[in-house]
């Protein structure tokens, strides 16, 4: 397998519309999302529209480096409400293949663009169009397991 790169972070939300909390770990579960959070069980905002990738969302920590840097706007990670964050990964590259990201296997399914409710929930004015084309990547999960910060992430 090649090393992509890492898991910075690891983000869920019980509730749609609630912040995101970070953790050390989480279970990710086969065909259905991130133990404990909103899309896991059915009960994000998004949940019930049509069309894949709902289990688990990712962002690159670089993406929000360079929208700092490119337009003032700060976001924290937990309020680009994606549920992980890495680092060294160009996520866009990985639509339609199959990762690892420590014992879990991802497959991309799509980008994940921003929308008007990410830039509401955040509260950064001007944030969905500084992140087009770089505000992550919608997966699923193929093969569950524990996911951990620090987990190296790497292609199948």
């Amino acid at each position: 397998m090649n090393l992509l790169g890492r898991l910075t972070g690891i983000y869920i939300a019980r509730e749609a519309k609630c912040p995101l909390e970070l953790v050390s770990d989480a279970t990710a579960i086969q065909d259905k999302g991130l133990e404990g959070d909103r899309y896991g069980s059915r009960a994000g905002t998004f949940s019930t529209w049509p069309g894949g990738g709902r289990h688990v969302t990712l962002i690159e920590e670089e993406a929000l480096e360079a929208i700092a840097r490119e337009s003032k706007l700060e976001l924290p990670a937990a309020s680009a409400r994606r549920n992980l964050t890495t680092r060294g990964v160009a996520l866009n590259h990985l639509v339609g293949k199959t990762f690892q990201v420590g014992e879990v296997t991802l497959v991309g399914i799509r980008l994940c663009e921003p929308c008007e409710h990410m830039e509401q929930l955040s509260g950064v004015a001007g944030v969905r169009t500084a992140l087009v084309h770089r505000g992550g990547l919608r997966a699923e999960i193929v093969t569950g397991g524990v996911i951990r910060v620090g987990d190296e992430i790497s292609l199948v």
